[in-house]
């Protein structure tokens, strides 16, 4: 039963890796959408991306341990979103709030994942608290998205 747990737990815990990830090609594309004037939009993005890999990297320590390989890629939602963002970006012209509201789309999914992985039985009791550390960290982005998109600003 044990080793059944160890590889659901693996598969859990990539499946955050690819979520990171998304956000991580996520953030990447935003970037290059930005016009101009939102220029201040670019150190916020980075350190999403920052964030991500620091998350990521500490996922893969904890696959390691488990015996399990991290993942490279991103999730079949993590593309849907990428080219969802880009047919929407189409239609508005990349501008300022198209490009916020596709992130908490995708910040939005990250907390799914979250919250997926956190009521599975097979995480380990060790791995809660990283995992729910890891899921406020990446609230607390989706919040400040959410407020930058819904000021205008």
């Amino acid at each position: 039963m044990e080793a059944i747990t160890s590889k659901v737990t693996v598969d859990i815990l990539n499946d955050l890796v690819k979520i990171n990830n998304d956000r991580i090609e996520g953030y990447e594309k935003a970037l290059k959408e930005l016009k101009e004037d939102d220029q201040d939009l670019k150190p916020l993005f980075l350190s999403f991306i920052d964030q991500s890999r620091t998350i990521r990297m500490s996922l893969g320590t904890e696959l390691q341990a488990l015996g399990g390989d991290m993942d490279k890629g991103t999730t079949g939602n993590g593309s849907l979103y990428r080219a969802w963002m880009e047919f929407k970006a189409t239609f508005t012209g990349h501008n300022r709030h198209s490009i916020l509201a596709a992130c908490e789309y995708g910040e939005d999914a990250a907390q799914k994942a979250y919250e997926t992985a956190l009521n599975s039985e097979h995480i380990p009791a060790h791995l809660v608290d990283t995992l729910m550390n890891e899921k406020e960290d990446l609230r607390a982005s989706h919040d400040r998205v959410k407020e930058l998109r819904d000021s205008g600003k």
